[in-house]
């Protein structure tokens, strides 16, 4: 069913001029200017109560760094008025891998509550309280959750119906059915000795298609053994699978 309002990105963070920031630009831009998406960044720290406009306070307990509070991004989250039906993330390093699977899903609906982390983290108890779902955009820690919001909201409005100029280039790239892309070539024919492999330039599609497979098939066995663990071998011989053989034994 097809949601009758524009696919929308509410983003809670302390640098709310971060946005739009690159999705501004290109398609996410485009799109954005024709209205096909819709983002909104929110202040967190509007909601402090003191004249400070104080967000952030030292860890219980003890140790380095500030902690974001639990009474001021709460307010921040109540006073956005997210309907029920849209998903309410925290991008975080010890959240769930983002994966394009979840970034399709999160296209298809309303759009998401994205909240931005800074300092050493935020209040568990506004996590548990307010329903937040951790993301992770990779094992490595960033300044804050912005950059990893830009990721996650681009890589959602590029699924949006009318971003794309062709509805294939969502659907034959990295991750789309959990290999990685082929090998891409273009014009010229010849570059530094090195031509385009002949097959591409065959006529025969089906061939073609063949040795795309095949590409992404290698690439993810070399590349991403992870990925290429959870696909089911359809032939005995794929790269990066050991046969087994009969009748052997241990000694």
């Amino acid at each position: 069913m097809t949601n009758p309002s524009p696919w929308r990105a509410t983003v809670l963070t302390l640098f709310p001029e971060m946005f739009p920031g690159p999705l501004g630009v290109s398609l996410a831009g485009r799109a954005l200017a024709s209205g096909l998406w819709q983002i909104e960044a929110r202040d967190i720290r509007a909601s402090a109560t003191d004249r400070h406009r104080s967000v952030d306070d030292t860890p219980a307990g003890g140790g380095p760094g500030m902690v974001l509070r639990a009474d001021v991004l709460a307010a921040a989250i109540d006073a956005a008025e997210i309907a029920p039906d849209r998903p309410r993330l925290l991008m975080s390093p010890r959240g769930r891998p983002l994966t394009q699977a979840r970034v399709a899903k999160l296209a298809q609906g309303p759009g998401p509550l994205v909240v931005c982390g800074r300092f050493e983290g935020i209040d568990q108890r506004v996590i548990d309280g307010r329903g937040l779902e951790e993301v992770s955009i990779g094992d490595y820690v960033l300044s804050g959750g912005e950059i990893a919001a830009l990721a996650l909201i681009d890589a959602c409005v590029r699924l949006l119906p009318g971003v794309m100029g062709k509805e294939a280039s969502g659907t034959e790239e990295s991750f789309s059915d959990g290999l990685l892309e082929y090998p891409q070539y273009t014009r010229p024919q010849l570059f530094e000795g090195a031509p385009i492999p002949e097959i591409l330039t065959s006529g025969d599609h089906a061939k073609v298609a063949s040795w795309r497979r095949e590409q992404s098939e290698a690439l993810t066995a070399a590349r991403r053994p992870d990925l290429w663990a959870q696909i089911p071998p359809k032939t005995p011989n794929r790269p990066g699978r050991q046969k087994t053989p009969k009748n052997k034994t241990d000694g």
